[in-house]
């Protein structure tokens, strides 16, 4: 049996992410900070029979134990979810409260709720095919000041990445990378007018924003174990947004 927990699947690119997982034949689990009865939740789930949805804050590393007994064993974690910086501005004028909650959720929650899902994962047979995908950003490696705190997190999931593609690799778990470029969703709907006219003019080649579907694209071989002997890779899903251009 596939079942995969996907990290933020309630919305945006975890939703693109689940809803391609479930199409595929995994067995969906969301997991969430926000409460089930919400709108957003339960269109999530109208859109996947047999999908479930659990409450959970991925800042609160002591409840990760209990999230993972509630969902049962899984062969797929996306860990997807994340927080932005709380404003964006003058890297000098950054608050300790903004950079701990990005390092909170996006890199310390991340980190135990991938390590306890690697433990258990070590106790399934080897088929079907074990997987963990990190969605970082393109901002692991391309620098934005007044969002520093976010770029910092993500810097760090992506070694934290490497850390267990490496360790996991001899026990057949694969482990993937991916970072997605300018997607639109709830959390970069504030900055749409920013991006638009610079999208249009090159900023990204293919000249469009990215949608869910795109990393969903992605996830899907991966996760099925497609390039298996791929594991550490690291995938732009971008656009072209991070090649190096004159």
């Amino acid at each position: 049996m596939k079942r995969a927990l996907i990290t933020g699947g309630q919305q945006g690119i975890g939703l693109g992410i689940a809803e391609a997982l479930h199409t595929a034949g995994w067995q969906v689990a969301l997991a969430a900070e926000v409460v089930p009865d919400s709108e957003v939740v339960q269109a999530a789930l109208a859109a996947m029979p047999g999908a479930t949805y659990h409450r959970h804050d991925l800042a609160d590393v002591s409840s990760v134990a209990a999230l993972m007994d509630a969902v049962g064993p899984v062969t797929t974690l996306v860990s997807n979810a994340g927080v932005p910086a709380m404003v964006r501005g003058d890297l000098l004028d950054m608050s300790v409260e903004s950079f701990d909650r990005c390092i909170s959720v996006n890199l310390r929650g991340a980190m135990f709720l991938a390590q306890e899902a690697a433990r258990r994962m070590l106790a399934l047979p080897a088929d079907p095919y074990r997987a963990i995908c990190f969605i970082t950003s393109v901002s692991a490696s391309m620098v934005s000041p007044d969002r520093a705190e976010y770029c910092i997190s993500k810097s760090g999931a992506a070694m934290m990445a490497q850390a267990f593609a490496a360790r996991l690799a001899p026990d057949g778990i694969g482990v993937f990378d991916i970072r997605p470029g300018i997607i639109a969703t709830p959390m970069t709907a504030p900055v749409r007018d920013r991006y638009d006219a610079r999208i249009a003019d090159g900023l990204v080649p293919a000249r469009r924003w990215g949608r869910p579907a795109d990393i969903a694209q992605t996830i899907v071989p991966l996760v099925r174990g497609d390039f298996a002997f791929a594991t550490g890779t690291v995938i732009p899903v971008d656009g072209g947004l991070s090649i190096h251009r004159l």
